[in-house]
Formats: C-alpha cells, structure tokens, sequence
C-alpha cells in the first residue's frame, strides 16, 4: 500500500491550499529559463511580482494537493501577457506526459512524446451532451453561495460535471475537447492565463462571469461557444 504523502515536507498556506519544495524548485527553474529575457517580468505564485503592460505569469506546480494525494492531475502553467491578455501560453502535465502550446493568432496544439504535435479544437457536443469541469472556491467561502447556485443548474444543463483539482489542466482539457466547458471562481491569474489562450485558439470563448475580458481575475467561464453561452446565461442568474 502506498504512504498517503509522498517524501518531502509541504507548508499550509491556507485550509486546503499547500506548498512544498517542488514548488519553488519549479518556479526557480522557471525563472532562470525566462531570466533570458530580463526586461519581462515574472510574476508567480510561490513569489515574484510584476507591474505593466508585459509579464509571465508563472504557476510552476498546479494541483499541489493532488501531487500530495499522489493523483496525476497536476500542471505547470507559463503565460505571457501583453495588454492585460495572455499571449502565449504553456501547460506541461508532467505525470502524463503532455505538453499544450499556444500562441495569439497562430493557433494551439498538444505534444506528446512519439507522435507528432495534434491541433487543438474545442468540442462541437451540444450542452445536454457536454461534460463540464469546474472546481470549489475552498479559499473563498464567502463566494460559495453564489457558486453553488451555479453548480447546480449547471448539473441540471449538462450531462455531468468534473472537479479534477488543476484548473490549467482542465482549460487545457476545454482547448482539446475533453471537456465542453469550465467555470471556477476565486482563482488566480497565473491559474488560468495559459490555459485560457489555449481555449481561445482553439475556436472557444472564455470570459469572467459577466461575460467581459476581466478572467484574469480569477473568476472565469470558458468552453465551446455554445456551452459558454449557456454558463454565461446561468453565471447570470
């Protein structure tokens, strides 16, 4: 039977939300990679900060809790934005081997070893056959009243919902198909910004929950331009 943690210590910022050394490995490993071009900042989430037009916004190890729990949900995300809107976009999924690359106006794919890059495109099910991924705002109770309203028509309107634990990875997930949308509130930039690229290069829309280009701020509808449509419909009450 295996240990319920792997080795090696990890540090409770908050109920449910950890850090531990792979953590800030990652996001220095990172860092110096992107140090190659020094007048971009980094902003990260173990540490970091950036100001102005352009900056990478870096999450170097997203699913902290499912690493712990050993479950192989868990991403890298690297984005670069200009103008308040991600430009480039990266997740690694390093427990299964997949890498999702995309850049503004020049589309988005998957790579995985052996077999050449795949395209990228948004689901065409319709919403009563879509399955859509979602996760609990566990750091922001007081937003639980208005998100589990939501969760609930949306478990209604589609056919089932999913809550994996790695928001880069389930936008990802919304870019290849796998899933017809996604919607989460509380979040940080550096959660969604690659992740939210790939969506939109691959013909799908992503908003905040007013249906404006604020999703950086964490709170964010995405998925195939019908599915969006109904959560931005729902998101609305």
């Amino acid at each position: 039977m295996r240990s319920a943690r792997p080795a090696g210590p990890a540090e409770q910022k908050g109920a449910g939300d950890y850090v531990t050394d792979v953590d800030r490995a990652s996001e220095r490993a990172i860092a110096e990679t992107l140090a190659s071009a020094p007048e971009i900042p980094v902003l990260g989430e173990e540490g970091g900060g950036a100001d102005g037009e352009r900056y990478w916004v870096v999450d170097p190890l997203d699913g902290t809790t499912n690493y712990l729990h050993r479950f192989p949900a868990v991403g890298v995300s690297v984005a670069l934005v200009e103008g308040g809107k991600p430009v480039i976009g990266v997740v690694h999924a390093p427990f299964l081997g997949e890498t999702y690359v995309g850049e503004k106006g020049k589309g988005a794919v998957v790579e995985r070893p052996g077999v050449e890059p795949a395209q990228l495109r948004v689901s065409e099910l319709p919403p009563e056959r879509g399955v859509v991924g979602t996760g609990f705002p566990f750091r922001h109770k007081k937003m639980l009243p208005r998100y589990l309203g939501v969760f609930r028509r949306c478990l209604e309107r589609f056919e089932d919902l999913r809550r994996p634990g790695a928001a880069s990875l389930d936008l990802a997930w919304v870019a290849s198909g796998v899933f017809e949308g996604f919607f989460e509130l509380g979040l940080s930039s550096w959660d969604v910004a690659a992740g939210a690229l790939l969506i939109e290069e691959a013909g799908g829309v992503v908003t905040d929950w007013e249906g404006g280009p604020g999703y950086l701020s964490g709170d964010i509808l995405a998925g195939s331009p019908e599915v969006h449509a109904e959560l931005l419909a729902i998101a609305r009450g």
